[in-house]
């Protein structure tokens, strides 16, 4: 698959093809999110990847919260064959990828330069539209305003002057996620739009990044990749190499199971949001838990018991300018000072690992969840795979929780449970033993009147966990 023809003019009117990274078990939110953000036609996926072609522009591309990366597709194909160990024989297939369809490059090449085009424009044009001060003024202040002016344009000469140098300082602060974020970027791609003219494709300054995995990461490395892939670009197009400040990014994964290479859009990932100061639970993670629980109510409430945790949480609800509408509590879990039937929706993510050992406990929290969730609420919880089976208990054959499937469908958009939320739904109940060694806990189902009705396996990065959601169907007693 290349991306659609077109002339160097050509924008995203034609429909452009994409494909974003995202962890594992997060590919059925993103496929729903694209086909809804951005009215994404042909969308399928594989693991690690969502693939679809959209009309949209720039701001609507940034506005992903499901995706770590996202790139312009320039080739998809199947993988290379690897029964022979002759590094030769896939040196020229990796050279083939750029020899055989010259075109498919120079579209794509294009098609980035035409989506930052616009952007740059779109972006004029806004502060062009700014609204002007309303009050008079006197001849002192226009004289004043127009030397301003003056004084603005030969600053943004100079700057088109010393683009060289401006990407550079630009890159070095690169690694700053959280400070800079998505202006950072835009600024920096509306300067190499108005650098590089859209009919000129030798201009251009690339490097390569390069994936191996799978059989074929046993045969040629990386950096082997690398190399014939950029010198076959230098040769092909005139290019010129630059590891350090370049104008593209080529991106290539070479896997068992497919062959992708393409443009990352953005330098800096979509995942990195530049309101989060203090680091936490991954935002893809915690956005497909708040896409899952289809938040609608105007007034919200975090709690947690550690000053240091909801220190955190003010610095970042502080940064997105979000301080005045989320009130924050420093109560436990088991002790909500809520009355009960009082809550649209919960969202929590369960403290596990090494460093938190809630076990068994997680009953005594949930129920204190349920008490406070109204009849009709919902609530989504992130397990681990423990949690999970002590929450499960002895009503494992109950009802499946994965009621409306992982959302991964086909490209058609067919809804089914993937085989991973099928070993959640089949994880066996915690022994009787255990079980009979909490009397109290004993004489209550362990969901109470929580009904699941949907449930994701995700990754973690080292470990994977549970994203559950439930349903209160009833009041204590009835």
């Amino acid at each position: 698959m290349a991306v659609v023809p077109g002339g160097p003019r050509s924008g995203p009117a034609a429909g452009a093809h994409f494909f974003c990274t995202a962890g594992r078990g997060l590919e059925p939110f993103l496929m729903r999110e694209v086909r809804e953000r951005l009215a994404a036609t042909q969308v399928e996926y594989i693991s690690g990847k969502v693939f679809f072609t959209t009309c949209s522009d720039l701001n609507m591309l940034k506005q992903l919260k499901s995706a770590e990366r996202l790139f312009l597709l320039i080739k998809k194909q199947l993988p290379f064959p690897v029964s022979s160990v002759n590094k030769g024989k896939i040196f020229n297939e990796l050279q083939r990828l750029i020899n055989d369809d010259p075109e498919s490059w120079l579209n794509a090449i294009s098609i980035w330069k035409n989506l930052l085009e616009l952007d740059a424009k779109k972006e004029k044009l806004s502060h062009k539209n700014a609204n002007p001060l309303k009050r008079k003024v006197g001849e002192d202040d226009i004289t004043a305003k127009k030397l301003k002016t003056e004084q603005i344009q030969e600053i943004q000469e100079t700057k088109e002057c010393q683009l060289e140098k401006q990407i550079e300082e630009k890159i070095l602060e690169q690694g700053n996620f959280i400070t800079e974020g998505e202006k950072f970027q835009e600024e920096l791609q509306n300067d190499i739009t108005e650098a590089v003219d859209t009919r000129n494709q030798s201009n251009l300054t690339f490097r390569v990044s390069c994936r191996c995995s799978g059989a074929i990461a046993k045969i040629i490395t990386a950096q082997e990749v690398g190399r014939v892939i950029g010198i076959a670009l230098m040769k092909q197009f005139g290019w010129k190499a630059d590891l350090r400040n370049p104008n593209l990014e080529i991106f290539i994964h070479l896997s068992d199971v497919y062959s992708v290479l393409g443009i990352p859009v953005f330098r800096v990932p979509l995942a990195c949001r530049p309101y989060i100061k203090t680091p936490g639970l991954r935002s893809t993670i915690a956005w497909a838990m708040a896409s899952l629980a289809e938040i609608k109510d105007v007034y919200y409430v975090g709690a947690d018991v550690s000053d240091s945790q909801l220190s955190g949480a003010y610095d970042n609800l502080k940064a997105a300018g979000l301080k005045d509408k989320i009130e924050l509590l420093k109560v436990s879990v088991i002790e909500l000072p809520l009355p009960s039937e009082s809550v649209d929706i919960i969202i929590s993510d369960i403290p596990f690992g090494k460093k938190f050992k809630l076990g068994k406990d997680i009953k005594r929290t949930v129920q204190e969840m349920e008490r406070v969730l109204r009849v009709g609420g919902t609530m989504v919880l992130l397990l681990s795979e423990d949690h999970h089976g002590h929450l499960k208990g002895g009503e494992a054959s109950s009802g499946p929780l994965a009621s409306r499937g992982g959302r991964t469908g086909d490209p058609g958009g067919e809804e089914r449970v993937t085989g991973a939320e099928k070993a959640a739904v089949s994880e066996p109940a915690p022994s009787s033993s255990a079980a009979s060694s909490q009397e109290r806990l004993a004489t209550v189902p362990p969901l109470g009147s929580l009904v699941p009705v949907d449930c994701h396996r995700v990754s973690l990065g080292k470990t994977d966990a549970l994203i559950s959601k439930y349903m209160k169907s009833s009041s204590p007693g009835r």
